[in-house]
């Protein structure tokens, strides 16, 4: 496995992360034994990015993470996690809070559920509008002071965001959604980003399967996947994102790779600054997505898939209407 490092003051990570939300929530049911043998198979492959959020399964993800872990070389994993979301004991979303108390609050639950003594990256989920981006990067710049957490990152922030966070404290990376369904960094988040070296952990690289090939118009979805609520899930938008899907499929069996493999390849050749985090909740779709990395690809076959997807084809909001009003990268 390759590495690349997040950012000018990140760590070097795996060219590949793995991102552990749907081993936990929002995705439907998931197998827990299965989950960890994934977390290992991914670090015996030499993956070290591991992505995770507090409010996963209302904690069950770092839960998941430290049974992954124990016995395992901690130094070896770089954990990169997300706080902020409120939930209810009935999942309900119920807001954002990044107060610096709160913070600190969120932190100390998430390093007893970890077992651990620091966080490698850590991050404010979404952007918190009664709290000045400066109040919010001030108190983690104290816990990195402290020894409590190692970098800075950011998700789903905008460009002026970013360059107020990183006039406070050096900020590693960006997480935020980036798929060949979902280029809208581009514009202006990505080369602000670039001009900070503030680095990029992209997530949703195969827009939450649509890109994935294994994606079924007849799927039925269960009551706890989110996907069942997306717009790029529902009628029309869905045949039109499958057709876009079936159009990248033929290009990949032309290349001799799988329809995911040369999405997750096509966003990790936009730049080495540029970490996929891939969402596999199985041994198998690990297998597959790590392929990846060893996927070539050419300015031909580059200009072959944008002339396939091009930039604003797909169909539908990458999350509701509602969402997208706490998506600070999205006004």
């Amino acid at each position: 496995m390759h590495t690349r490092t997040l950012g000018r003051s990140g760590p070097a990570v795996s060219a590949l992360g793995l991102g552990l939300m749907g081993m936990s929530d929002l995705y439907g049911p998931a197998d827990e034994a299965e989950s960890v043998a994934t977390i290992h198979a991914a670090l015996d492959a030499g993956v070290t990015l591991l992505d995770t959020g507090d409010f996963y399964g209302m904690g069950h993800s770092e839960l998941l993470l430290r049974d992954a872990l124990r016995g395992r070389a901690r130094e070896r994993a770089v954990v990169s996690v997300k706080f902020g979301a409120l939930r209810g004991p009935d999942g309900s979303w119920l807001g954002y809070d990044s107060r610096p108390e709160a913070i600190k609050t969120f932190l100390a639950y998430s390093l007893r559920r970890l077992g651990a003594d620091h966080i490698d990256v850590y991050r404010p989920a979404r952007l918190d509008p009664a709290v000045p981006i400066e109040d919010q990067i001030g108190a983690l710049a104290e816990l990195v002071r402290a020894g409590h957490i190692r970098h800075i990152g950011l998700s789903e922030v905008g460009a002026d965001t970013l360059r107020r966070a990183a006039a406070v404290h050096p900020i590693s990376d960006l997480q935020i959604e980036y798929s060949l369904l979902s280029r809208g960094i581009e514009a202006e988040i990505l080369p602000a980003a670039r001009e900070l070296g503030i680095g990029v952990t992209a997530y949703g690289v195969l827009s939450r399967g649509l890109l994935s090939g294994h994606w079924s118009p007849s799927r039925e979805l269960t009551a706890g996947d989110f996907r069942g609520h997306s717009p790029r899930f529902q009628g029309e938008h869905l045949e039109r994102n499958l057709e876009l899907t079936d159009a990248l499929g033929k290009l990949a069996a032309a290349k001799g790779v799988t329809t995911a493999q040369l999405a997750i390849a096509w966003v990790a050749a936009q730049g080495e600054d540029i970490v996929p985090l891939v969402g596999a909740r199985t041994r198998v779709r690990l297998a597959e997505s790590l392929g990846a990395a060893d996927v070539e690809l050419t300015a031909a076959d580059l200009a072959d898939i944008d002339a396939a997807i091009p930039a604003g084809a797909a169909s539908g909001g990458r999350y509701a209407a509602a969402q997208l009003d706490h998506l600070d990268s999205e006004r």
